[in-house]
């Protein structure tokens, strides 16, 4: 039989804070209005017989508050980098030039706003729910640890209180960027 060691409340930690991470890189890749290299960071380009992500075949750069540079490196690459900018979901649409492609980034309508907030309030649920996973992982390893006597129950119910509470904060710190990234959009 495995001996069961005394669970540390730091891995579970690491691991709700990963989740609040994840969701504020899916934030950078929500359009607000405003030009951000971050936006195309989600977008992956069909290049030499693979997909990559789209500042592996060019230079992605602001120049204007409103408007997008992308560089792409290779000559060939230019039409498929600006066929996964036109299909991405981001209502982008890239001008060619060169081997620079332009992108001009509309200001948001309401409609596209609302939109864009269901968008964020879905990832921030996402995460929550990665957060509760998180939380029964530590409690299943905190109960079993207590069942094979690695911790007396006391230990168990405090650190199962230590792991609510990291819980509750992580949570917190989710709900906290959703409401930022709102405003953000929301913001004319």
């Amino acid at each position: 039989m495995a001996i069961t060691e005394k669970p540390v409340l730091s891995r579970y930690r690491d691991r709700m804070d990963k989740a609040v991470d994840a969701l504020k890189e899916e934030f950078a890749s929500l359009r607000t209005g405003r030009a951000s290299s971050s936006l195309l960071d989600q977008i992956n380009v069909e290049a030499y017989g693979s997909t990559m992500p789209i500042n592996q075949v060019g230079a992605v750069s602001v120049p204007e508050p409103r408007m997008l540079s992308v560089s792409v490196w290779d000559k060939s690459m230019v039409i498929p980098v600006e066929k996964a900018i036109r299909s991405s979901n981001l209502g982008l649409n890239p001008v060619t030039d060169g081997q620079t492609l332009r992108i001009p980034i509309p200001p948001l309508t309401e409609e596209r706003r609302k939109e864009l907030v269901k968008i964020a309030a879905k990832y921030a649920e996402q995460q929550r729910i990665a957060v509760r996973n998180v939380r029964r992982d530590a409690n299943d390893d905190l109960k079993k640890a207590e069942k094979d006597g690695a911790i007396n129950q006391d230990e168990q119910k405090r650190m199962e209180s230590e792991v609510q509470k990291m819980t509750d904060e992580a949570i917190r710190r989710v709900d906290e960027a959703l409401k930022i990234k709102e405003q953000e959009i929301m913001h004319v």
